[in-house]
């Protein structure tokens, strides 16, 4: 079975943002619940991820090979079309704390399309980076395999 071929991320300089769009061949239900249930984050996204709950305010740590722990935070929430967390990207000096003027928050909007679901990740706050051009570029790349990731994890039949 062949995937859904999609195109790559793309930086904003002058917004600050890292964006890509996907379609992923699986409905609308089912790639909510992989962008927003611990247990199935964790099978693309990271190694682990924990989520005390989907609700905005609702706290949690998504942690990835070589680069340690990052604690995030769901801000806004609208099931099953958005949901946007704010995370940490410097190494986090706790486990918990985010500090809202060096984090950046990604949003997932999603919207049903005929055999399929099309979502988009938009990154934004890459200007309270110490090095917004590295982080950006760094997350582009991120972005890229970690949603084609989500594409095979959808469409395995896993």
């Amino acid at each position: 079975m062949t995937m859904t071929a999609n195109q790559s991320s793309v930086v904003d300089n002058g917004e600050f943002t890292v964006t890509r769009t996907i379609t992923v061949a699986a409905p609308i239900e089912k790639v909510w619940a992989a962008i927003t249930e611990a247990e199935h984050i964790a099978r693309w996204f990271g190694q682990t991820a924990v989520l005390d709950e989907v609700a905005i305010g609702a706290g949690g740590v998504f942690s990835f090979e070589g680069f340690g722990a990052f604690p995030v935070l769901i801000e806004e929430l609208d099931p099953p079309r958005m949901i946007a967390y704010r995370w940490s990207n410097e190494q986090a000096m706790s486990d918990t704390a985010i500090d809202p003027d060096h984090s950046t928050v990604f949003r997932f909007t999603l919207k049903e399309l005929d055999g399929g679901t099309q979502l988009t990740v938009v990154e934004s706050g890459f200007d309270t980076q110490a090095d917004p051009a590295a982080s950006m570029e760094s997350h582009r790349t991120g972005w890229d395999s970690e949603l084609d990731e989500l594409v095979s994890y959808l469409e395995g039949g896993s």
